[in-house]
């Protein structure tokens, strides 16, 4: 059942979803070659509680952290670890979720670790072009499948493979409410997008093929030919007039800029 959010319940998640945002902003200015991913991990914990909330994932159906750390071939929910050291030339994903007064806000990102190749770029690149196209199309009157369309139409055309065992959701007072928010799908199809429809819509793209599998731990999922793999995500509600994205890249993206700097 998809439980839509009056004005203040919206603006209750912007809140959170502000702190996500400035969470992994700050999770972004110690990513870097020689640091562990369990490291990221209690940066990501410490500020959260700092701002009198509570990490999302951690203790969710039993996940032992505060953030999904995943790397290069990991597509989503890697556990973070000391033994798992980020190097020149990676890629990880960080997807993080608070919970701050009583409402989730949920966001991920994809970094570069040093210099990567030309191609990893591209891949970075068009999945946040896919998360964009996919925010363009949410918005009240069009259907999920709108959204979905446009995730797969444009990782396909770059010859990318789009996950299909995981998908976006709903956001609220849970983590994962309804709709599901596919990143695969037929323009006109599924629930229609009402105001006060609350949604992360987030783009899993693969390198190479579609197919993944779930590690031996049971959390992290990885690419099956074990290329890398791209997730970027946003929070966004549904209003009659616009759809606003709550959670913001611009956070990170000014932090990233200023570190370029030195």
């Amino acid at each position: 059942m998809i439980y839509y959010k009056t004005d203040e319940e919206i603006s209750l998640i912007r809140e959170s979803c502000l702190l996500v945002s400035k969470t992994l902003a700050e999770v972004a200015t110690y990513i870097q070659p020689g640091i562990s991913t369990q490291r990221l991990d209690e940066i990501a914990e410490t500020f959260i509680r700092d701002h009198n909330a509570t990490p999302a994932f951690k203790g969710y159906r039993g996940f032992p952290a505060t953030l999904c750390v995943s790397v290069n071939e990991e597509v989503v929910h890697g556990i973070p670890s000391v033994k798992k050291i980020l190097k020149e030339g990676d890629v990880v994903s960080v997807d993080c979720g608070t919970v701050l007064n009583g409402f989730v806000g949920d966001s991920a990102y994809t970094f570069a670790v040093g210099e990567i190749s030309i191609e990893v770029k591209k891949l970075l690149k068009v999945t946040q072009e896919c998360l964009a196209l996919g925010v363009e199309k949410a918005i009240y009157g069009n259907r999920i499948g709108d959204i979905s369309f446009a995730v797969q139409d444009h990782a396909e055309k770059n010859g990318y493979g789009v996950v299909r065992e995981l998908v976006g959701h709903g956001v609220g007072k849970k983590l994962h409410e309804d709709p599901e928010v596919p990143n695969f799908g037929k323009r006109g199809s599924g629930p229609k997008l009402l105001p006060g429809l609350v949604i992360a819509i987030e783009p899993m793209i693969n390198m190479g093929k579609k197919n993944v599998m779930e590690a031996s731990d049971g959390w992290t999922i990885f690419a099956q030919d074990n290329k890398p793999s791209a997730h970027f995500e946003h929070t966004v509600a549904v209003l009659k007039d616009r759809t606003e994205r709550l959670t913001s890249f611009q956070f990170i993206e000014e932090k990233l800029k200023a570190q370029s700097v030195y």
